[in-house]
């Protein structure tokens, strides 16, 4: 018998990087014009999660504007007039979610995918409807305080809110360097929090001190959902030498030790 060829490679972000960055804000308030304008300084992605019905509120981004101030962000649903969904009917739970990315998708003219739970309202019936009404995903508000992957996409949960140890977070993503492992370091809140609490100066120190990462990865919700499933994807010879990927999406593996791109639909030797 052949002995066992122990040949192997590891899944990583783009880029050969082993952690990622994500952002996820609720409501779609105006103070996400200077939340964004935040992130964009120091690189960062974030996820923007709006209520299509609410926007006529003088407090909302006005429709009008959804599509230049998230260009480069991700606009997520959150259901279209934000009810506490797990005690609402399934059909109303539906039109929420149907409503609010049909309006969203007007606006953005893209595909909506994912979601965060209004009120952070959820049950394990929600969470097998969602796939049903094209949701991809969807973030709680059940921070974790660590960096693991996200096990079930449906119940997604965060990191931290930005209030909850956001600096001294950071310091221990930033401090990761075993490349055995990927991390993810997932933080959400609301915009007008930020005003609430005259903190603005936070989330400008966190994103500058988190930003400009050589090994980091800067990705929204949907970019990491993609990514993972790009992964699933791959096709690997018996014996780990060559990988098949079927998918559109470019996939990073690391082998030996140095980044190795497999473009989407490309076979490539990993010898």
């Amino acid at each position: 018998m052949a002995e066992l060829n122990a040949f192997h490679s590891y899944y990583c972000f783009p880029g050969g990087k082993h952690k990622a960055l994500t952002m996820s804000y609720d409501d779609g308030q105006v103070h996400d014009r200077r939340l964004v304008e935040i992130f964009n300084r120091h690189g960062i992605k974030g996820t923007f999660h709006l209520n299509c019905g609410l926007m006529d509120m003088a407090i909302r981004v006005p429709r009008e504007e959804v599509k230049s101030l998230y260009a480069g962000h991700e606009v997520s649903a959150h259901t279209w007039s934000h009810p506490t969904i797990a005690r609402c009917a399934d059909s109303q739970v539906a039109q929420q979610v149907l409503e609010d990315r049909r309006g969203l998708e007007a606006l953005t003219g893209y595909p909506v995918r994912g979601m965060s739970y209004p009120n952070g309202s959820q049950s394990p019936s929600l969470r097998e409807m969602l796939p049903h009404l094209g949701i991809e995903y969807s973030r709680t508000v059940d921070s974790t305080g660590g960096f693991k992957l996200p096990e079930d996409f449906m119940k997604w949960d965060p990191t931290c809110h930005h209030t909850k140890d956001l600096m001294d977070l950071g310091r221990q993503f930033l401090a990761l360097k075993k490349r055995q492992y990927l991390y993810l370091m997932y933080v959400w809140g609301h915009s007008y929090e930020f005003d609430i609490q005259s903190n603005w100066n936070l989330m400008d120190e966190f994103c500058a001190m988190t930003g400009g990462q050589e090994d980091v990865w800067y990705a929204t919700s949907i970019q990491i959902v993609d990514c993972m499933r790009s992964w699933e994807a791959l096709r690997f010879s018996a014996d780990g030498s060559m990988v098949l990927n079927p998918s559109a999406c470019a996939v990073w593996l690391e082998v030996k030790g140095v980044a190795k791109e497999v473009p989407g639909g490309a076979q490539v030797s990993l010898g």
